[in-house]
């Protein structure tokens, strides 16, 4: 069933979603178009900017208890390597991850450090099927994750806050289906460049002839200047299905 803007308030609920990302001023999420190119790994070696992520992890503490992340940012960051002591975390996890990025090891280690693992895939073969434990939720689609669906039942479970820690691909489609209500950014004093370098959001642009007016559209909250030339940036998203939905959850309690 196609759903539209208007069906949040025919009974559709979903959690109030935020998009949380550290960029730099050009809109990069990372320092670079490879794999082995990463924000938390690289800004630490830059001078001048290192001084300032303190704060922004600080920020990324802050956060939702429920986390919306992909199986290939996991990847990249090393969960799929042997680790012999992980800290445990009141965070639950929602990873997105089709290819599989996660392998058993992955999983296993992630089911150490958060307190509920929900593994969302389309590929019948992914490594979490394997894993009996009662931490650990696997949800199927076929062709195609239905993310309306997906945070309906999240909603529906109790998930009344989401954080969205995705790259710019995931990040478009959340977007543009109206699942995104806030966004979070945090910017740091650096412009990195290239056409190829992952930004706060990617994937296709508008075809020829689309009503510009879908275009999601912000409300800035509050503009906060952070130490070391950072600035802290948080919106509304104007009209989306999530905050559509968050208002009558508002209205209703």
């Amino acid at each position: 069933m196609t759903r539209k803007h208007g069906d949040a308030a025919d009974g559709l609920r979903l959690p109030l979603t935020t998009l949380f990302l550290l960029m730099s001023l050009d809109g990069k999420i990372s320092t670079g178009p490879t794999g082995d190119r990463d924000f938390d790994r690289d800004l630490p070696l830059i001078p001048g900017i290192c001084d300032g992520l303190a704060r922004y992890y600080q920020l990324e503490r802050e956060t939702d208890l429920v986390s919306l992340i992909t199986g290939k940012v996991l990847a990249k960051v090393g969960w799929n390597d042997p680790k012999e002591r992980i800290d445990p975390t009141p965070v639950a996890f929602v990873v997105v991850d089709n290819a599989p990025h996660l392998t058993s090891l992955g999983l296993r280690n992630l089911l150490r450090h958060c307190s509920r693992l929900v593994v969302v895939t389309t590929n019948a073969g992914h490594p979490a099927f394997g894993i009996p434990d009662p931490k650990l939720v696997t949800r199927y689609y076929n062709p195609k994750i239905d993310f309306v669906d997906l945070f309906g039942s999240l909603q529906h479970e109790g998930v009344d806050r989401l954080t969205v820690q995705s790259g710019g691909q995931l990040n478009a489609v959340l977007l543009r289906a109206g699942l995104i209500g806030r966004v979070s950014v945090t910017v740091a004093p650096l412009l990195v460049g290239g056409g190829d370098t992952p930004t706060l959001v990617d994937g296709p642009g508008a075809p020829p002839g689309s009503h510009l007016v879908q275009l999601p559209r912000l409300r800035l909250v509050k503009a906060t200047p952070l130490a070391h030339s950072y600035l802290h940036l948080e919106y509304d998203v104007i009209d989306s299905l999530a905050a559509r939905t968050a208002r009558v959850l508002s209205n209703e309690s």
